[in-house]
């Protein structure tokens, strides 16, 4: 039987700056209250959301690559880095990664 996909969407034009990407990904993605806003954490908490197969939906990828690129990166470093940390342990890699770039 194949996992369910759960699917969280950001909106890459609310992500104006570290502040709101933060607050944005904590909301969307129903990160816990002690989330501590930096990327270490960020890492920590999709890891935990990613048992199952995930798929992280950036809506305006463009406007956030012309706009806040560091942000995107960010995100597709640090979600590579979720994958790769999974596989290291022997665990399948489930985060999937989409954007409109």
């Amino acid at each position: 039987m194949r996992d369910e996909m759960q699917t969280f969407r950001i909106k890459g034009k609310k992500l104006k700056n570290w502040k709101t990407f933060h607050s944005e990904f904590k909301k969307e993605m129903n990160f816990p209250d002690y989330y501590g806003e930096n990327m270490n954490a960020w890492i920590d908490c999709v890891d935990e959301l990613t048992d199952k197969p995930t798929l992280l939906e950036i809506e305006n990828g463009k406007y956030l690559k012309e706009n806040a690129p560091e942000l995107l990166n960010a995100i597709l470093e640090c979600g590579a880095f979720v994958n790769y940390r999974k596989i290291e342990v022997g665990e399948k890699p489930n985060l999937i990664i989409a954007a409109d770039c």
